[in-house]
């Protein structure tokens, strides 16, 4: 498992090197302040051998001043990363706890902490925690639309994220996420996304549901739950 993720966050490495050359060349090519242009126009007018021994002149001059200035082949980068391959006791890549156990397992004691924190959820042991973490559909409405729990799913989530981004850093994340917002809009329409029913999302919106406001700490968290829902708690 150690190997593996190591492997992967090395061709990480050379993917991410790979798209910010292949944008600064695109960059390049593309001219958009002229500069590529105006440089080639002078290398190639009638004095191109004054301009050439001019910039020789400059270089030399720079280097004169700052002789500790030197340029690092891409070779090098490819030489270390040889190293961390053949090293048998190669360093982690990247960090993680105890409890992950270099992305065998999830570390959700913080969470838990949180959870446990909510107002009306059951004192459970982290073990219970586990099993029930992810059955967001079992949780009564009128607690999803609290505030703390609100800003409790936000820290699971982010967890999440980060621990995919750590364990599995080839995935594209942001593409993921795209699709499960597809999936999520069209089970929400035709009311068949689990835990909110149809009749319980138009009673949000539409038939004055009760809100509690002393859930809320500020005036972003309110308009957070978007007008049509304000409009139904006032109504109410």
């Amino acid at each position: 498992n150690r190997d593996q993720i190591n492997s992967d966050h090395r061709l990480k490495i050379l993917l991410d090197r790979y798209v910010e050359c292949t944008e600064n060349l695109l960059e390049l090519y593309e001219d958009k302040d002229g500069a590529r242009k105006a440089e080639v126009d002078a290398m190639s007018g009638p004095n191109e051998f004054s301009e050439f021994y001019a910039r020789l002149k400059n270089i030399k001059e720079f280097y004169r001043r700052h002789p500790n200035e030197i340029s690092i082949p891409m070779a090098v980068e490819f030489d270390e990363l040889f190293k961390l391959r053949d090293n048998p006791n190669e360093i982690n890549l990247v960090d993680f706890t105890d409890e992950e156990g270099y992305g065998k397992f999830l570390d959700l004691n913080h969470c838990f902490e949180k959870y446990l924190n909510l107002k009306g959820v059951d004192k459970i042991d982290y073990l219970s925690y586990l099993s029930l973490f992810d059955q967001l559909f079992d949780v009564p409405k009128d607690r999803k639309l609290n505030a703390d729990y609100v800003r409790y799913l936000e820290t699971l989530l982010d967890y999440l994220q980060d621990y995919c981004s750590r364990v599995k850093p080839l995935l594209s994340l942001q593409t993921l996420m795209e699709k499960v917002l597809v999936d999520f809009d069209k089970q929400w329409e035709s009311g068949s996304f689990p835990g909110w029913p149809k009749e319980a999302g138009s009673a949000l919106t539409h038939s004055g549901a009760h809100l509690d406001l002393s859930a809320f700490t500020s005036v972003e968290e309110l308009a957070s739950l978007g007008l049509d829902r304000l409009k139904s708690a006032l109504i109410a």
